[in-house]
């Protein structure tokens, strides 16, 4: 083993694209679904002994084996998702993974040829790695619509003391340490085995150093994270509360849209609310399109929601699409929508998703791709909402996220920033049938707790729901596809604002200024060495 782990050079193109692939599957390993998180804390180590004496051309196509093997094997269940609920036959859906993951595959392949263009000496690599990694996160997460799936950082969910310093850094914070630590771990077995890096040694003096910077930051780390889940604790303890309850209707995809089904499914969650409504909850919570017909459109079903609203005597956010007329009272605007219904049955709030999923809410450059449907065929294109739009309920503001929008950062943060004091993120994962998704999905929503010290509440079709405190400790979840109740006290964090929630990405704007200085430095080396006549680094 270690003979193959430190290849020599006569075969060393085929084992360098075994441990890139290595790389990539370890990478999912630390996911939900095969839940090795700690194969985090390693996995790059095989990018890098892949990329050791690797040239930019052969760097890229590395980073793209890296990427196809883990993107193939984390979002395995867009293939289900495609073929079962939407349009498309099992080869497309197929193409359509194969697509998604080569897209997403060009970061790391962009990854891997920063590091071996921009790093001839070995000492710079736990933090240029680190911070093109965060960089790329970042860029992920804004272009094209933006698919932050799956960030590194996410992979830590459960270590409560690690995670804290996202109420500083965000998810990136995390990411930066894991990239580092790889880094680090590389250097000691290069080290240990005599090896080099781009044909350089790894200095004792070196090694020395980031090792006793990667000890000091990781203790820090947990010194912080430690401290700080006490005084979140504290804080929490010591606020108002409100009586929440999640209602779990479990409706099949199958028969979410079909109009045969739409009393039944209506009953089905009056009935669970009836039945919770005993707890005296405050608010009263539907998951994404729990009704599954235009509100206010159907008379007889919307009056009989709003019969049981007024009947529980509380708060009700509930799940519906909408719609309205255009100024000409033709052009017609459907919303996925998060309805705030007070306890006198009027709608006091309405919150229209923002952050569309492409082809699955919306087709983008429809004009130009006129021939490409939607996964929801049953409804008509969504539009987009108001963004910070936060719903009342008396003096408690709340944020609410429709499905994916609570994997993007920036989302949850600015609207807390402008006065939420929970975290309400209603979803339907029945999409993702029996996969890991619906885990990843919901691990995600962790770090939004964190990042703002808000608590989360969930409410999902078939699972995953639940509460998640302040401090990211999940505090109860259901089962999936089951249908279920739950019931619980949330603090309302009034006032509390966090760094990151004040001040955002801060941390991907540092790595960018530290990729921008090794740019020009680079530049200059390069320029030097042309003067006085030197080989090229």
């Amino acid at each position: 083993m270690v003979n193959i782990l430190f290849y020599e050079s006569g075969n060393s193109r085929i084992v360098s694209f075994f441990f890139a692939s290595a790389a990539g599957l370890a990478l999912t390993c630390s996911f939900p679904g095969v839940g090795l998180d700690a194969c985090a804390w390693f996995a790059l180590m095989f990018l890098f002994f892949a990329l050791r004496d690797a040239g930019c051309k052969r760097a890229f196509l590395l980073g793209v084996t890296a990427g196809m093997v883990h993107y193939l094997t984390l979002l395995y269940w867009i293939v289900p998702t495609l073929h079962k609920y939407g349009p498309l036959s099992l080869a497309a859906s197929i193409a359509a993974l194969f697509l998604l993951a080569f897209y997403l595959s060009l970061y790391m392949a962009l990854f891997s040829v920063v590091i071996v263009r921009w790093l001839r000496t070995p000492a710079f690599l736990p933090v240029m790695a680190p911070a093109a990694w965060v960089c790329l996160e970042f860029f992920r997460t804004h272009f094209f619509s933006g698919f932050p799936w799956g960030l590194l950082g996410y992979s830590q969910f459960r270590h409560l003391a690690l995670i804290q310093m996202a109420d500083i850094f965000g998810v990136w914070g995390i990411s930066f340490l894991l990239i580092m630590a790889n880094s680090v771990f590389f250097l000691v077995i290069s080290h240990l085995s005599g090896r080099q890096w781009q044909g350089m040694r790894i200095g004792r003096k070196t090694l020395f150093c980031w090792i006793s910077v990667l000890g000091i930051v990781i203790v820090s780390v947990l010194v912080y994270g430690s401290h700080e889940i006490k005084r979140t604790d504290r804080i929490a303890e010591s606020s108002s509360k409100i009586r929440v309850a999640v209602v779990q209707g479990n409706i099949g995809q199958a028969i979410k849209w079909d109009h045969a089904y739409e009393k039944i499914t209506t009953e089905k969650y009056i009935t669970l609310s009836d039945r919770v409504s005993r707890n005296r909850p405050e608010l009263v919570v539907w998951p994404e399109t729990a009704v599954p017909f235009y509100f206010f459109y159907d008379t007889i079903l919307t009056n009989r929601i709003l019969e049981t609203v007024r009947r529980a005597g509380c708060f009700f956010l509930v799940g519906a699409p909408t719609y309205t007329y255009g100024r000409d009272n033709r052009q017609v605007k459907i919303f996925n929508s998060a309805l705030l219904i007070d306890p006198k049955g009027q709608v006091s709030g309405e919150y229209n998703k923002v952050h569309l999923v492409p082809f699955g809410e919306y087709v983008p450059l429809r004009k130009w791709l006129p021939f490409v449907g939607k996964i929801v065929s049953q409804l008509e294109d969504f539009s987009p909402g108001k963004a910070e739009t936060i719903l009342r309920m008396g003096n408690t503001g709340i944020a609410t996220q429709i499905c994916y929008e609570i994997i993007f950062p920036g989302l949850c943060a600015s609207m807390v920033r402008v006065g939420a004091d929970i975290i309400v993120n209603i979803t339907n994962d029945a999409w993702f049938g029996q996969t890991s998704a619906p885990m990843q999905h919901f691990s995600m929503a962790v770090f939004r707790a964190v990042e703002n010290r808000r608590a989360v509440v969930r409410g999902a079709n078939t699972g995953i729901s639940g509460f998640i405190g302040p401090s990211g400790r999940i505090l109860e979840t259901s089962g999936l596809f089951k249908t279920d109740v739950l019931f619980r006290e949330v603090p309302v964090m009034l006032g509390h604002r966090t760094f990151y929630t004040m001040h955002g990405d801060i941390l991907p704007l540092l790595c960018m200024i530290i990729l921008l200085m090794a740019t020009l430095w680079c530049a200059r080396r390069k320029h030097v060495a042309e003067k006085m006549g030197l080989p090229k680094a």
